[in-house]
């Protein structure tokens, strides 16, 4: 390319300082604005559009495509042009301007354009070219960025998304999809787009920016296509591909991070929690669960979500770590979702998976430690002491008894804790560690708790520090052995006739000691021997009478037969 304008140049040259001594024997050729970039030259065969001033040795202006606003357009090299003209063209660029000195053998000659050119007159053109083209060329595609990932690309019959620039070979605009604020969504292959644009989205991949260059005839050919694009127009397209996909896929899965302790993969009817970016292809989020700083929540399989997430979740562990593609009839279809979904949007999501359960889901109990002696173990009913921890299955910690200076103490069985912590502890031998993973419906349920999450699995590491018996509900004190005939005679202790608050005192100790009886464990002694005296003491002289002694089973004997 550059050899050949050198040449025409080195010919301008002698051409013109031959000029000034006779006449010219060939074209004279000025190229005074030639484009720093210049992919291909005109050659003979080529296919040009061009535009031009013609005006006489004296300025005269016989002609100009300018004034028309249509360029001239024809092949070169083939006697369509005057041969000035032919040879004038020869090696230039598009959006090169010459100047042509055509002598009048190589013009109109002796006999001119009647009304026009005078005979023997010499023409001078002033030029751009616009545009030019082979009937062998091929699309041109030049890659301008590509991602550095690409796990496919585009064929035949997919469906695609993608922006775009359309500009004439001079860099005439004529159409943006910019301008409509949307992407041009069409099927690749299917003859619903222009031929050339067919073959130059071929082989493209999601985020990919490429440089297309159609032919005028894979493009819109001698017709054009209205006003905006001329006859045998060359088109330029710079393109975005934002997404593609095609009827036939299904959801894609990736980057999958399974951990390696996974007991069970979530199925249909399981209720999953779980937090997710989402986005389109080409990177821009339309949500996010962070951005609300809550999960997720909701059955899967059962169509409480879109068809995609709910395919795209079946199998996912506790933990995991996994990116979803879905095409958008299994997503959001043609119509997509308010502003940020557009219509026929591939959708990916980036999940990370906080627990899941399902509705029927009992605790699961793990012994993490069990002494070698254990005789008796927990029951209902039993009052203990014991440190837990508790956090989410994501490892947040919640709660901790060790973040007090005592255990944490109950009475199995009375409501005190959630049930299934409650069912957790039963069985347990002092000294023994487990964890005990508890499911929602067993836990803070559907609107969770202060710190717990709605709808959370939670996780408690226990270690029992103490067992021991505990009394039937509503008693402070129960007999371990025979209730003695003569209760008040044993009670009132210097025989004196009634029994005041130390002398009760000193009795109900006394039997513990012996063994004999056991206090409501748990609670202060001397509240419960106060609350059992105050009971007993009904006319509230601060002393017990044989008659106003009762035991509490009297008491309900008597509160029944009053019912009846």
């Amino acid at each position: 390319m550059i050899f050949n304008s050198l040449i025409v140049w080195l010919q301008f040259l002698i051409l013109c300082v031959s000029s000034e001594s006779g006449p010219l024997e060939d074209v004279v050729i000025d190229r005074y604005d030639i484009p720093k970039i210049c992919p291909r030259e005109v050659q003979m065969g080529d296919f040009v559009r061009y535009h031009y001033n013609g005006t006489l040795k004296d300025g005269q202006k016989f002609d100009a495509s300018h004034d028309r606003g249509i360029a001239v357009a024809g092949f070169v090299g083939i006697g369509r042009l005057i041969t000035g003209l032919d040879r004038g063209i020869l090696g230039m660029c598009v959006n090169e301007r010459r100047k042509l000195i055509v002598p009048p053998h190589l013009g109109y000659g002796s006999i001119g354009v009647p009304g026009m050119i005078p005979a023997d007159a010499t023409l001078y053109f002033d030029i751009i070219l616009v545009d030019l083209w082979n009937r062998k060329d091929e699309v041109q595609i030049t890659t301008l960025e590509k991602p550095s990932q690409c796990n496919r690309t585009i064929q035949d019959t997919d469906f695609v998304r993608y922006h775009y620039n359309g500009t004439l070979m001079d860099g005439t605009y004529f159409d943006s999809s910019y301008s409509r604020s949307g992407t041009y969504d069409t099927y690749v292959g299917s003859g619903w787009l222009i031929k050339g644009m067919d073959q130059g989205l071929v082989g493209m991949c999601a985020g990919e920016r490429r440089k297309i260059i159609v032919p005028p005839f894979l493009a819109y050919g001698e017709k054009g296509y209205g006003s905006i694009i001329p006859p045998h127009a060359s088109l330029v397209f710079h393109v975005l591909l934002i997404d593609f996909h095609n009827p036939k896929d299904g959801i894609t899965v990736q980057n999958q991070v399974v951990p390696q302790d996974c007991k069970r993969k979530a199925v249909t009817g399981d209720y999953v929690r779980y937090h997710y970016n989402g986005t389109l292809m080409d990177g821009v989020l339309f949500d996010s669960s962070y951005s609300r700083n809550n999960t997720y929540n909701t059955y899967i399989g059962m169509g409480y979500i879109i068809q995609g997430m709910d395919a795209g979740l079946q199998g996912v562990c506790i933990g995991e770590w996994r990116r979803i593609i879905i095409p958008p009839h299994l997503g959001y279809g043609e119509k997509g979702a308010g502003n940020s979904i557009p219509g026929s949007a591939v959708l990916i999501f980036d999940v990370h998976v906080i627990d899941f359960h399902n509705p029927k889901d009992s605790i699961d109990v793990e012994v993490i430690h069990k002494p070698e002696i254990c005789n008796v173990t927990s029951k209902t009913g039993d009052f203990i002491k014991y440190h837990y921890n508790c956090s989410l299955l994501d490892g947040t910690i919640l709660f901790s008894s060790y973040s007090y200076e005592n255990p944490q103490q109950i009475t199995l069985g009375t409501n005190k804790v959630i049930d299934g912590l409650d069912m957790g502890l039963i069985g347990m031998c002092v000294g023994e560690k487990r964890t005990v993973i508890v499911p929602p419906h067993l836990g803070h349920g559907e609107s969770g708790a202060r710190g717990v999450p709605a709808s959370a699995v939670m996780k408690f590491e226990i270690e029992l520090i103490h067992r021991e018996e505990g009394v039937p509900d509503g008693y402070l004190f129960i007999w371990l052995a025979d209730t003695p005939n003569n209760l008040f005679e044993v009670m009132d202790l210097d025989k004196n006739g009634e029994v005041p608050l130390e002398e009760f005192s000193t009795f109900l100790k006394a039997q513990v000691e012996e063994g004999k009886g056991r206090f409501l464990p748990g609670v202060d002694r001397e509240k419960s021997i106060t609350d059992m005296f105050i009971n007993q003491d009904r006319n509230k002289d601060e002393k017990i009478t044989a008659d106003e002694l009762k035991l509490k089973t009297e008491e309900e004997e008597e509160r029944v037969h009053e019912e009846l």
